[in-house]
């Protein structure tokens, strides 16, 4: 077995690996890998000591140089293509230990010093070389080729590197992470101590990944007071920006009140106060209650305040302007529909198409098989008989291919079509260069959260005519928000809700038992089999074996599904037996047994492997909900490749953060995808998720079998609650107000 000098004990235990720290100190022979953006290193390392033994140290460091002398802290770990290696969660530099280590040092780390002028540095004071640098700089100009202004450079540059060095020693002193570091000192850079040391909490505002807990936990390390006005404020835009992510566009004051007393552990009179002082600075904005409809005070967050009052003014003013595109023909669009499609349009799809000739906004409704798809295409063949411009889209990339196969016309998302700069993070089109169209159609609308709204809408100009198309039963969008249901139930926009189901539905049980659970009634399953099924079984762990045994064997036998690309696992809940954690778990051990491994963080990858992106990331032309096929990954630096719909896509370890394993997903992740089978475990456990949208949206999910195993009891728990989470916004009421209604 391993031991350090350092280590109090041996470093691997027996069967196992020991999760104790341990303490390594060495010199580096050869750096095997570096990333200059994230510090992720892989080093060969001398150990210190009579054995001299070399390690491979894996850490996140900046500019590790061959010849260095560091003391690693962290834990030994067996990768399985690789072997033992040293994962360092800490790390310290220490002087090089060797004229050839000084002379790389100099070389590599002070940028006044090339390798000749270090040899010559080196072979003039030896081992004392960073003695004479430190406590007689004036003996520099002794070296051949130095003179005052070189080595008064030189000093300066030597002076950056300490405190560099410096910086990043007392960031490891606070508890902050090497790769966490990293980035720290890329944002402040010499300011950094300044940074930590004054105010923490800035931290969790301007680095992605650094949350308020984080931050705070460095605080108190720093001596920070709890009581301090940094602190309060941090913990109240926390709560504001947590409340976001639940969907929340604001918080009634009291229970943002409540929930700050128990998050910052101090009273309500020093809240309240620096809660005015944010409002003051617009870091927040406070609106008063005004009458019976506004019973208390609603807290935003500043820029969610803007994008709520600027969308409802600005889907206001579309709805006031008059309409720009002209010579609309309804009746001839139907009949050319009519006629295509060999049916009769229902009265309702036909008030659809009369409603967007003569209306600037409109909304468009309704639950699968009424005909939004042939309503739609009639209204898009009325507008190309006008020769209007007309754009198509959809909040996510999957959506937005959806409505292309739909359609047959270009549609994009929403982000590419408002050309959204991912560098910047600023959207190119605005009201100051609108988008050029005389129709625009924006498909999976109950997606669209406040902000993305408030985007759009801002570049649409007056006169377009605006076709919102959702399903107003499904789940809201993930983010703030919950723009469908406000703008429907406003009044203020003409809506047409779709309720027909069409003869061809009808063969779909599927579709019928959709509408069944909409209107709260249990789903039926046909004696004859059909689209939908239900396997009954009470008990959790059965369940769990019954959905594997259905995905890996059943369904592709009986239906010739493949498992891993047409079969898709939803799932109300993360965590649990029957959560979507445990599901990726067991299905990939079922369908991937043989796929090499990869471990990042408590997540195992194999090659292989069925994998979802969760954010949008507009350089690799990859969107959050796309699903692919991990077909290689390198151990050696992180990097994934993955296939997208015939596509490989390169992902540097960075970018692969943002991907998750996928035979099972949410189903809010699921939300404007379709899939051939789709397979939902319900249970009792899911308890606290149940309710009839959420199984409606899932079951709309499934395109030629549902196949729902489970609790009947929880089944009927979710079909009968209608009571959706209430979220907090004011968008519909605004939209009234903005509109004098």
């Amino acid at each position: 077995m391993r031991k350090d000098s350092t280590s109090t004990g041996d470093a691997r235990g027996i069967g196992g690996l020991d999760e104790q720290a341990v303490v390594l100190s060495g010199v580096i022979e050869h750096v095997r890998y570096h990333r200059d953006d994230t510090g992720y290193t892989i080093a060969r390392v001398r150990l210190l000591g009579e054995a001299g033994e070399s390690v491979t140290v894996v850490a996140h460091m900046p500019a590790p140089r061959e010849g260095d002398l560091y003391q690693f802290k962290g834990t030994w770990t067996d990768h399985p293509r690789y072997g033992p290696q040293f994962q360092a969660s800490e790390f310290e530099a220490r002087p090089p230990v060797t004229a050839d280590g000084i002379r790389a040092y100099l070389a590599s780390e002070i940028d006044e010093i090339g390798p000749e002028l270090a040899r010559r540095i080196v072979d003039a004071f030896g081992m004392d070389t960073f003695d004479v640098i430190d406590a007689e700089p004036h003996r520099l100009r002794e070296v051949a080729g130095i003179g005052r202004k070189r080595a008064d450079a030189i000093l300066r540059a030597w002076a950056d590197h300490l405190s560099r060095r410096d910086t990043f020693v007392f960031l490891y002193s606070q508890g902050i992470t090497a790769g966490l570091a990293a980035r720290v000192f890329k944002r402040y850079e010499a300011h950094t101590i300044d940074v930590v040391r004054t105010n923490p909490y800035r931290l969790a505002v301007d680095i992605p990944g650094v949350g308020f807990l984080t931050a705070d936990r460095i605080a108190m390390k720093a001596g920070i007071a709890p009581d301090s006005p940094e602190r309060i404020r941090a913990g109240i835009l926390h709560l504001l920006e947590r409340s976001s992510m639940q969907g929340h566009v604001y918080l009634p004051r009291s229970l943002l009140l409540e929930e700050a007393e128990k998050l910052l552990r101090t009273g309500a009179e020093a809240i309240l106060a620096h809660l005015a002082d944010l409002e003051s600075e617009n870091g927040v904005h406070v609106e008063k209650a005004a009458d019976k409809n506004r019973p208390e005070d609603a807290v935003y967050h500043g820029a969610l305040y803007e994008a709520e009052r600027g969308a409802a003014l600005s889907l206001a003013a579309l709805v006031a302007a008059p309409k720009a595109t002209v010579g609309l023909d309804a009746r001839r669009a139907v009949a050319w529909m009519e006629d295509s499609l060999r049916i009769e349009l229902s009265p309702r799809q036909k008030e659809a198409v009369e409603c967007a000739a003569a209306s600037t906004c409109m909304v468009l409704t309704g639950g699968p098989g009424t005909g939004k798809t042939s309503t739609i295409a009639a209204i898009l063949h009325m507008f190309r008989q006008a020769e209007a411009r007309i754009l198509l889209c959809a909040p996510t990339g999957r959506a937005a291919k959806r409505m292309t196969e739909a359609t047959g016309g270009e549609a994009s998302t929403i982000h590419r079509l408002l050309e959204f700069n991912p560098r910047t993070g600023a959207f190119q089109r605005d009201g100051s260069d609108p988008l050029e169209a005389d129709l625009i159609i924006v498909d999976e609308f109950s997606m669209v959260d406040i902000v993305l709204l408030h985007h759009l809408l801002g570049a649409v100009s007056p006169g377009t005519t605006l076709v919102c198309v959702g399903d107003a039963d499904q789940l809201p969008s993930v983010g703030p928000g919950d723009c469908l249901k406000d703008i429907v139930t406003s009044g203020v926009l003409p809506v047409v809700r779709l309720d027909a189901i069409f003869r061809q539905g009808l063969a779909s049980s599927i579709i019928v038992n959709s509408h069944r659970i909409n209107r709260g009634l249990m789903p039926e399953v046909l004696p004859e089999g059909g689209d939908y099924r239900f396997i009954p079984e009470e008990d959790a762990e059965k369940v769990l074996d019954e959905v594997i045994r259905q995905v890996s064997v059943e369904l592709p036998g009986e239906y010739g599904f493949d498992p891993v690309t047409d079969v898709q696992v939803l799932s109300p809940m993360h965590r649990g037996i029957l959560g979507v954690e445990n599901l990726n778990r067991r299905l990939q051990l079922a369908l991937n047994p043989r796929g090499r491994p990869y471990r990042r963080g408590g997540t195992e990858f194999r090659v292989g492997d069925k994998v979802m992106q969760t954010r949008n990331n507009y350089e690799l032309d990859v969107f959050n909900g796309d699903i692919g096929r991990l077909v290689d990954v390198n151990e050696t630096d992180g990097s994934f490749q993955v296939v997208f719909d015939d596509r490989v896509v390169f992902y540097h370890a960075a970018d692969a953060e943002d991907l998750v394993v996928a035979y099972a997903t949410t189903i809010h992740k699921a939300q404007g995808s379709e899939y051939p089978a789709v397979v939902l475990p319900v249970h009792t456990q899911h308890y606290v998720m149940l309710a009839r949208n959420l199984l409606y949206t899932a079951v709309t999910r499934g395109r030629d079998l549902v196949l729902t195993i489970g609790s009947a009891r929880a089944l009927r728990l979710g079909v009968e609650n209608s009571r959706s989470r209430t979220r907090f916004t004011r968008f519909g009421r605004r939209l009234r107000e903005a509109c004098g209604r």
